[in-house]
This record gives structure tokens, C-alpha cells and sequence, in this order.
């Protein structure tokens, strides 16, 4: 990286923590909302029958993230979704926001699993929820069957980062409405080609997004962990056999942070989806749950490889 991309990214982080520290001043409770099931304050739902599917949302994300893999998956799998807490249905109070670190979120994956009945299943986290899904398989490898992690990173020294540009789109910018800042973060997710070619499908995105109610101090919380995550050093001690998938045009999480994964994990395959953005698993939903039909399919055997 150039003296002169270093410095503007050291602006960036100085710019960006100021931010932090005043949303955190702003923070407030969000609205309550109720869902079709509640347990612990988290609204989940399960479809299909089968082995275990969590699905883990990524940033500032919920249940609805999922909307092209759940009824596909769920012919093969029993998919569970959920809104994180402080996200949409999920219902949040003043002290449900206390405490938002990377183990919290664990913690309410690990109560919906427990309320099912669910001894292990398989997880999959894009992004930010790969981060959680780091964590769940570092603290509970007894309740982990098989790992994937999609568009996400182990963070550290060697995380490999996006444009400035792209980091900038994330910072909350009080000169843009609610309405704007979404889709100035959203839409960089997608390939030029599908901002272009399939701009109504981009739009129902932003529209979910924005009808899916995110609690400042939730979102605040996620940003400053994908800032800050550092597993470059836990990662090599994940034990399950992992899927890494990724989009070779990913412009939020570079696909070098997968290959950084992949290099990492000792039972990891790797999965490049050719054109595939960072919402690679909305842009390119057929090759996508291909690819983690295929994954959880196989017997168990030791992985490697790029395919």
C-alpha cells in the first residue's frame, strides 16, 4: 500500500472511531417488536426438515439476509434463521444492549439450539456472522457439525482491506437520510454489472434492509468489531471440517482474507464463485447453495484444495 493509502487510511480509522464514540453518546433504545417465536428476546424460524442449518446474518443484517437460500436449502436441510438482537423482530430493551460483544452473540445462537433441541448443527456465517461463527466453533466444537464461512475474515495484520472509499460508505454520515446511507453502503456489496443489470433486485434489498429496524447501538457495536476483530491467531485451532467460499469481486471483504482463511484452517476447502460480489450468495444464489448442498453432502473426509 502507497505512504499516501496508508495515511488516508489512518485518517479514515482516527474520522471513524470519533464517529464511534459519538453514536455511542446518541445511543438509544430501539422499538420493540415482537415475532412469530421469542425466546430470550430472539425471534427465529425453522423450515424444512433434516440436518441442521444455522444461518448466520452479516452486518447490520437479519433473518432476511437468507431469502434466497432458505426455501432451497430447506428441501435437503432444517434451516434456521433469526434476527440477532437489537436487529428487526428480535426484541431488545435497554439492557439487552449492554453487552454486545462476539460471545453474546454466541450465546443467543447457542439458547435458539438449545430451545430446539438441537445437540449439533451445521453453521454458516457470511461476513459479520463469520466472525460469530468463528467464535461458536472455537468455544463449542461439541455442538458444531460442519463450518462454513462465506465473504468473511479472521481480521488481524493480515486482514486484507477494502478501497477506502468502501469503509467510508459504512461511517453514518448525518448529511445523508436513513434512506441514502443504506443504499451508499448496500450497494457497493453488488458487482457493478448487477447494480446495473438488476437494479429492482438491489432495491428489494435496500427496502428489506431498511423495513428491518437496527438499533444504533447494534449497529455501532458491529462496526467497531469489524474494525477491530483479531483471530489470526485462534483460527488454525478450528477443528471442523470448513467450507471457505467466497466471490472473486468481493469489494467489501477482498477474496484475499478467504484465501487467508483457507491457509489458516486445518480442515478447510476453498470455494471461488467466479464474479461473485460480497452479497455474492444473493447475486449468485444458485451456485451458492449449490455449493453448501454439495459441502454438507459429502461424508466426512479431510478437505483441501481450491476448487
Amino acid at each position: 500500500m502507497s505512504a499516501e493509502r496508508e495515511q488516508a487510511f489512518a485518517s479514515n480509522k482516527l474520522d471513524f472511531t470519533q464517529t464511534l464514540l459519538r453514536s455511542i453518546e446518541r445511543m438509544q433504545a430501539s422499538r420493540l417488536r415482537s415475532g412469530l417465536k421469542e425466546i430470550m428476546n430472539l425471534f427465529y424460524e425453522t423450515l424444512g426438515t433434516g440436518e441442521p442449518l444455522i444461518l448466520i446474518p452479516g452486518f447490520a443484517s437479519g433473518a432476511w439476509t437468507w431469502f434466497k437460500q432458505s426455501e432451497d436449502l430447506s428441501k435437503d436441510f432444517q434451516i434456521i434463521t433469526f434476527d440477532p438482537r437489537g436487529i428487526g423482530r428480535s426484541k431488545t430493551s435497554d439492557e439487552d444492549l449492554q453487552n454486545l460483544s462476539i460471545e453474546v452473540f454466541v450465546k443467543d445462537i447457542l439458547q435458539i439450539l438449545d430451545e430446539l433441541k438441537v445437540e449439533k448443527a451445521n453453521v454458516l456465517g457470511a461476513s459479520f456472522g463469520g466472525f460469530v461463527a468463528q467464535e461458536f466453533a472455537l468455544s463449542f466444537p461439541e455442538r458444531l457439525n460442519k463450518l462454513i464461512l462465506a465473504c468473511t475474515s479472521y481480521g488481524g495484520a493480515k486482514h486484507v482491506k477494502p478501497d477506502i472509499e468502501i469503509l467510508r460508505s459504512f461511517t453514518p454520515d448525518p448529511a445523508l437520510t436513513h434512506t441514502e446511507q443504506i443504499r451508499k453502503f448496500l450497494r457497493p456489496a453488488f458487482t457493478e454489472e448487477f447494480n446495473q443489470n438488476c437494479s429492482d433486485m438491489v432495491e428489494k434489498v435496500c427496502r428489506l434492509r431498511e423495513e428491518n429496524e437496527v438499533a444504533e447501538a447494534v449497529y455501532t457495536a458491529q462496526l467497531e468489531t469489524a474494525f477491530t476483530f483479531n483471530f489470526e491467531d485462534r483460527v488454525s485451532k478450528i477443528s471442523a471440517e470448513t467450507l471457505i467460499i467466497t466471490g472473486d469481486k468481493d469489494s467489501v471483504v477482498p477474496m484475499g482474507n478467504s484465501l487467508n482463511l483457507a491457509d489458516k484452517i486445518p480442515n478447510a476447502k476453498l470455494k471461488i464463485i467466479k464474479n461473485g460480489s460480497h452479497l455474492f450468495f444473493i447475486e449468485n444464489a444458485e451456485e451458492f447453495n449449490r455449493a453448501v448442498k454439495e459441502f454438507l453432502s459429502e461424508p466426512p473426509a479431510v478437505a483441501g484444495g481450491l476448487t
